[in-house]
């Protein structure tokens, strides 16, 4: 005796109802698995992509549907015997086989007989295949080119998002041993021997991936109570360094004026850098002369 079979005799009934409704369940749970895409960027980041298109399909979707059906209508009020315009259901089910490529050759010999049924048919293939499908191909290019640019952050907010939604499921313990770990409670270290404040994650980068010409770091002497006063910064815009640095960003704007062209750009940059950093210290000695 069978104990599993793929049929029942007592369900036969009800077999085309649940395996539709299978057929929903399973394209629901392979949708759940997109989640998955966060673990890479990427990937989640094409998936929002896809995301933010649909609508540009959903408005073509619906723009071929009223042509359809303009068109259906009224192929169904010609005069004509054509066994695959008969009717507006069949007429529309035709048209849309021809917009996807799916007409038999024998549907398309048996419009030699009608010509006006031709004509239209023909005008309706214009319309449809070459200026909707191209206008489709349109927007989402335009669509595409707005969202790649923001497409990494919104790829970080899903995945924040899904991690906050996941985080009730995290017991107590292994959340509060995962905090313990990051030890943010430790003061961040800005640089070497640069002991800054705590509740941060120090990452290293290389010396050359953001290159910054001034310390964006500004220290002030003096006691750290959060109730005390911030001190002002007398010296914004009057100290001799401030002053020295808008000489030098003038001296390389002139240089680039002077050499549009770029060339000799390998000895030109090191011959400039060598006479800016003499023209610093240069400077620099005068000033100190002046300020005796």
């Amino acid at each position: 005796k069978v104990l599993f079979s793929q049929t029942c005799q007592d369900a036969a009934d009800s077999v085309s109802a649940y395996s539709a409704f299978s057929l929903i369940a399973i394209l629901c749970y392979y949708m759940l698995l997109t989640d998955l895409s966060v673990f890479s960027t990427r990937v989640s980041a094409f998936a929002l992509i896809l995301g933010r298109v649909i609508s540009e399909v959903g408005l073509f979707l619906f723009a071929l549907a009223f042509i359809i059906l303009g068109f259906a209508s009224g192929i169904s009020a010609l005069d004509q015997e054509n066994t695959s315009f008969d009717g507006i259901p069949t007429t529309a089910l035709t048209l849309l086989k021809v917009v996807l490529g799916m007409a038999g050759s024998e549907q398309y010999e048996a419009l030699d007989d009608h010509p006006i049924l031709l004509i239209t048919v023909v005008v309706y293939i214009i319309v449809t295949v070459i200026f909707m499908l191209n206008l489709l191909i349109a927007q989402l290019n335009c669509s595409y080119a707005a969202t790649f640019q923001d497409m990494l952050g919104f790829a970080r907010l899903k995945r924040g998002t899904i991690v906050v939604e996941a985080m009730v499921g995290v017991a107590e313990v292994r959340w509060t041993a995962f905090v313990e770990s990051l030890e943010l409670d430790q003061p961040c270290e800005f640089g070497e021997g640069d002991i800054g404040f705590p509740g941060g994650i120090s990452m290293a980068e290389p010396a050359n991936a953001n290159i910054t010409t001034v310390d964006m770091i500004r220290r002030f002497g003096g006691s750290t109570s959060p109730t005390a006063t911030w001190p002002e910064d007398n010296a914004a815009g009057d100290d001799q360094e401030d002053r020295f640095d808008k000489v030098e960003k003038l001296i390389k704007k002139t240089m680039k004026k002077l050499d549009p062209s770029g060339k000799r750009r390998g000895g030109g940059t090191s011959s400039q850098g060598a006479s800016s950093a003499g023209g610093g210290s240069s400077l620099s000695g005068s000033g100190s002369q002046m300020s005796e």
